[in-house]
């Protein structure tokens, strides 16, 4: 099992920067690829971000490129969404998720989530 626990959201203005970081414990070496996803009221989940703890590869939802920033660091088994010029479209709950297969959008694919946490921008 993998167990994968959020922090770092809340409450920003429009304009703002938020960092969320998701740590990593139990058997993490059968994991290759951390995202994070995020679920709006009445929407369903959608991708936002992923990299592989090697560093192969990282991909990043239209939405958020140029914006969020997905980083790794592998000897704290963390990673972390730094999300800038954030906007009321971003408010979300936030999810991290694991996955054993390389960098996929598919939330089916990956088999362990954290709990979630909230983030709302305000206008």
């Amino acid at each position: 099992q993998v167990q994968l626990v959020e922090s770092g959201g809340g409450l920003v203005q429009a304009g703002g920067s938020l960092r969320l970081s998701c740590a990593a414990s139990g058997r993490t070496f059968s994991t290759r690829t951390m995202g994070w996803f995020r679920q709006a009221p009445g929407r369903e989940r959608e991708f936002v971000a992923a990299t592989m703890w090697s560093g192969d590869s990282i991909y990043y939802a239209d939405s958020v490129k140029d914006r969020f920033t997905i980083s790794r660091d592998n000897a704290k088994n963390t990673v972390y969404l730094q999300m800038n010029s954030l906007n009321p479209e971003d408010t979300a709950v936030y999810y991290c998720a694991a996955a054993a297969s390389p960098v996929t959008v598919v939330p089916g694919l990956y088999a362990y989530w954290g709990q979630g946490t909230q983030v709302t921008v305000s206008s």
